[in-house]
């Protein structure tokens, strides 16, 4: 895999490490793993990497990421990591090609960095698709900025969240505690809220309904 394939974000490089961290205590030592929005890779690959008693099935909307993701696994030797699949958090099939994947049948979906820089009905997509694909006990983490209702938000989170209200009147920061209504219409709850290096959150999510 030549490296002229390889996407490179700076803020994955940075957070990847701390939010290891996080996944490592809160996980099994095996599983099957569903990442939305994958990106450029790196997490996936850093993860996997990490994880060897995991499967890690990334996934993205835009094809244009697959080449990165499977070269930076090519390159972490993340062998348990699964060729990226496209999908489509607003459809109710995921993926959004190809064979679907199986209800209940993942026991973490993570999600990074997305719900701030995609259309609000997304969180709903998410939450539902999450709910759909968690086996029983399985958590979905959604990692990013978050607003907070209560709690001062840091300026550089505001100003950040200007910058992408003027990219896209769609995007913006989100509240937690309409995240948490969304989650809560599709049977998600929030179980845990880790606060992360550069004013992020790492929350986790669980379904109700389907503890083991």
């Amino acid at each position: 895999m030549s490296n002229a394939l390889l996407q490179h974000s700076p803020a994955a490089e940075r957070n990847q490490g701390p939010i290891l961290a996080q996944l490592l205590a809160l996980l099994a030592p095996a599983g099957a793993a569903l990442e939305i929005a994958s990106g450029t890779g790196q997490h996936a690959a850093h993860f996997a990497a990490a994880l060897p008693g995991w499967t890690w099935q990334p996934t993205d909307l835009q094809d244009t990421h697959f080449g990165s993701i499977t070269g930076w696994a090519a390159q972490a030797g993340a062998r348990n990591m699964q060729e990226p699949r496209r999908l489509d958090v607003l459809h109710d099939r995921w993926p959004s090609e190809g064979p679907a994947f199986v209800a209940a049948s993942f026991d973490l979906v993570y999600c990074a960095n997305m719900l701030h820089i995609a259309p609000w009905a997304c969180c709903t997509g998410l939450m539902q698709g999450a709910a759909r694909h968690l086996a029983p006990g399985g958590r979905l983490v959604t990692y990013g900025p978050y607003l907070e209702d209560g709690i001062p938000t840091a300026p550089g989170n505001l100003a950040f969240d200007a910058s992408l209200r003027t990219q896209d009147a769609a995007w913006g920061i989100r509240r937690i505690e309409d995240v948490t209504t969304v989650a809560a219409q599709a049977g998600l709850q929030l179980a845990a809220r880790h606060a992360m290096p550069a004013n992020n959150l790492l929350l986790v999510w669980t379904h109700a309904a389907r503890q083991p």
